[in-house]
């Protein structure tokens, strides 16, 4: 497991995931850390800069100049590794595993060798202090960087994560999380888990604006984010990316609930 430690961050903290090639979304979030005077090096991505949408070679661009730190997604790992498939944790036949070929492959053939090498250089983990609390942010869990852990997961996997995590970077207050999608804080013992959701997808609410979160004074909030859905979707049509997550940035539905718990489906 790759560590990198931030030190101790004052004022305000952004936290992301899932830009998914949605080049609009990462845009539109640069522009509210801007607005809200937030640093990028206060601004903390858990990963998966490459995904669903149309724009993977200028959203990958677009995150580097801006120079935040971030994880690397289970989607960072296999475009480093050249691999075949995105690596999501989909089950075999599930709609998600099926609809991902189109969108990985499209992705994979936007990345350069320099693309993949700044992936393969992404740490695991990042650590940092932040409002008198220890916090780690990993993209999926620590025993599996795409295991799914949902709002409505059981507390004892919750559990094995942390002491997974916790063996290997120490004890900490809080845990940030990514690639369920869904923005979410539980508490877990003595351990709050956060999930910071996806700018680059809608959160499978009915609404199109995705979800970031923030991080001050100890506690965390959870925000929308506003931006240019119709260019996100006019590329990706253009694109040939027509499988069903183009209509999801409009109507904030996924075409591939069956991932979700039963409990979170429409």
């Amino acid at each position: 497991m790759r560590v990198k430690d931030l030190g101790s961050l004052k004022g305000e903290v952004l936290v992301f995931g899932g830009p998914c090639s949605n080049l609009q979304a990462t845009q539109a979030f640069v522009d509210v850390a801007a607005a809200r005077g937030v640093a990028a090096s206060n601004c903390i991505c858990t990963g998966d800069v490459v995904a669903y949408c149309a724009d993977a070679a200028a959203t990958v661009a677009a995150i580097r100049h801006f120079g935040c730190p971030v994880v690397a997604g289970n989607c960072e790992k296999q475009l480093a590794a050249g691999a075949a498939s995105c690596g999501c944790g989909f089950d075999e036949g599930t709609v998600c595993d099926l609809l991902s070929a189109g969108w990985y492959a499209h992705g994979a053939a936007q990345m350069r060798a320099q693309e993949r090498d700044w992936m393969n250089s992404l740490p695991d983990v990042l650590t940092f202090r932040h409002a008198g609390r220890r916090i780690a942010v990993l993209h999926g869990g620590a025993t599996d960087v795409a295991r799914f852990l949902w709002p409505s997961s059981d507390a004892g996997a919750f559990l094995e994560e942390i002491a997974a995590l916790e063996a290997a970077v120490g004890q900490v207050d809080q845990v940030i999380a990514g690639h369920s999608g869904l923005a979410f804080a539980r508490d877990i013992g003595r351990v709050r888990w956060i999930n910071a959701g996806a700018i680059g997808m809608p959160p499978h609410d009915g609404r199109p604006q995705t979800r970031f979160a923030r991080l001050s004074g100890g506690g965390v909030t959870f925000h929308r984010l506003v931006y240019d859905v119709d260019s996100a979707v006019a590329a990706m049509r253009a694109a040939g990316l027509t499988q069903g997550y183009d209509a999801a940035l409009t109507t904030g539905i996924w075409p591939s609930e069956d991932v979700l718990p039963v409990e979170l489906r429409h």
